[in-house]
């Protein structure tokens, strides 16, 4: 279907090829709902969760979705978000981004997504790999590589750039803030609502125990951290916006639930966006992978001192660089 839209942009049957991708979509997700609402049992709601409600949720996400194989809803839409509705590969992002979305949304209102996720065997390095690959590989083929773009092509329009010295240590410093309101949070999480909070952490333990050795903490900093932040950072917040893009990445962490952790991940959304705003999605992938290492390692103790006092020369670093950066734009240049 990707393939497919990046082949149709700029020919005169554009609007109708977006119109039968979004249709046919849209269809699909439509009969996984109305086929397991009938019985042939496609999605686990486990033992608390409604059946009946996840399928009639991913229903309505199919007919919402097949709106916008109207040009008139895609215009009003490109009002408030920075897509070009006449482009089949920004109308098909659309479709799939407001899928994925509904369908996360019905999964944490109707599925007990806890009880089912301690359920499931703990997450192997195989597993989460095969679970970040497609994140990549929608991407890539998002932005047309090899279709309408060469790899150097690809790479500048996902912003998968050479980085400037101070943009790394940008990176370093927003992962140690992440992780410092995480932990803050998390605090909170426990102090305000002990019984989710302890089944966010049990849940926590179970899918992610089995990636604790040093390949194991590699794997669950690099994978994710690359992967997610260049689909999302770097393939969809350019169409899609800052915000849009926060929700939807949010919305596909449902292993936290409707929680304190959920909406912190919200929120360290919006900063790994603002940091591909001002920055590139290599510095958001740095920033991601060093904040997933920290969240695995974890800091107490003594190291907790060298971290603060690590985080604060970071943030001297950085704002020298702003400071040396705003300083030679004022500076003219000589004739």
């Amino acid at each position: 279907m990707v393939i497919a839209a990046n082949a149709a942009v700029g020919k005169r049957w554009a609007g109708r090829a977006t119109g039968i991708l979004a249709g046919v979509t849209a269809v699909i997700t439509f009969l996984v709902g109305a086929l397991d609402l009938a019985g042939a049992g496609l999605v686990q709601a486990g033992a608390g969760g409604q059946p009946q409600g996840l399928n009639v949720g991913i229903m309505i996400t199919a007919v919402v979705a097949a709106t916008l194989a109207s040009r008139p809803v895609r215009g009003r839409v490109a009002r408030a978000i920075p897509i070009d509705p006449d482009n089949p590969v920004h109308a098909y992002a659309l479709v799939l981004a407001v899928i994925l979305f509904g369908s996360q949304l019905a999964t944490l209102v109707f599925v007990d997504v806890l009880a089912v996720d301690q359920s499931l065997p703990p997450l192997t390095i195989p597993d989460l790999a095969a679970s970040q690959a497609p994140f990549l590989i929608m991407a890539l083929a998002g932005v047309g590589l090899y279709m309408r773009r060469t790899t150097a092509g690809a790479a500048v329009r996902l912003g998968v750039v050479r980085p400037a010295w101070w943009q790394i240590a940008l990176a370093f410093a927003a992962a140690g803030a992440f992780f410092a309101f995480i932990q803050a949070a998390d605090a909170l999480s426990h102090a305000w609502t002990p019984d989710i909070a302890s089944q966010v952490d049990k849940t926590t333990q179970h899918v992610f125990g089995g990636l604790e050795s040093p390949a194991g903490i590699a794997a669950l900093a690099v994978l994710p951290g690359i992967c997610e932040e260049i689909l999302f950072r770097g393939a969809l917040q350019p169409r899609i916006g800052l915000l849009a893009t926060a929700v939807l990445f949010a919305s596909i962490h449902t292993q936290y639930g409707f929680s304190f952790d959920a909406l912190s991940v919200l929120v360290v959304a919006v900063g790994l966006g603002l940091v591909r705003k001002y920055t590139n999605t290599t510095t958001s992938c740095v920033c991601h992978v060093s904040y997933n290492l920290l969240a695995a390692v974890g800091i107490a103790g003594a190291l907790m001192g060298v971290a603060i006092a690590v985080e604060a020369v970071l943030l001297a670093v950085c704002g020298y660089a702003l400071w040396l950066n705003l300083h030679q734009r004022r500076v003219p240049a000589t004739p």
